[in-house]
């Protein structure tokens, strides 16, 4: 497994190369490179104009220094994230999901149901609380430091403490 690089949010538009100011709605934003997914910044007015192509975006406001930090990736945005992914391949993002369907199941958002072999891989398959329909996840048998190492990385680039 190759390690992402993430960039930490640098209060800058990656549209424009504009500041971003404390305080300011900007989106942030998944964008899918080579590599696999990484975080770009953008201001609301560059957003708005241009509407940039990401694989999915969260609106917010950057936080002054002195701030405390705020939660604002909620449960049902991690959802879309997960399902965004589930037609997706490629091995990064398959761990990514994988280690996403874990912290939805931490939450209690997701429920194992059943482990299946279809093809020579392991699928999870888990059930939305409150819904019947069944998902399937592959497991791709990360070891903790792997999950661990993906979870911080799920964190910094969503800026949120999962």
């Amino acid at each position: 497994m190759s390690e992402w690089e993430v960039d930490k949010p640098l209060g800058q538009c990656c549209g424009t190369g504009r500041k971003i100011e404390h305080g300011e709605e900007y989106f942030g934003a998944l964008v899918e490179i080579d590599e696999g997914l990484q975080r770009r910044d953008f201001c609301a007015d560059y957003w708005e104009n241009e509407k940039p192509n990401v694989f999915c975006y969260w609106r917010s406001k950057l936080p002054h220094p002195d701030q405390k930090k705020q939660i604002f990736v909620d449960d049902e945005m991690l959802m879309a994230f997960f399902e965004r992914l589930e037609n997706e391949t490629g091995q990064e993002k398959v761990n990514f999901r994988f280690v996403l369907a874990l912290i939805l199941m931490r939450k209690r958002r997701l429920k194992y149901d059943a482990t299946g072999v279809e093809n020579g891989k392991e699928i999870w398959r888990l059930r939305i609380v409150g819904e019947k329909e069944i998902i399937e996840v592959i497991n791709p048998h990360l070891d903790e430091e792997q999950v661990e190492q993906l979870s911080s990385q799920i964190g910094q680039i969503l800026q949120t403490d999962l």
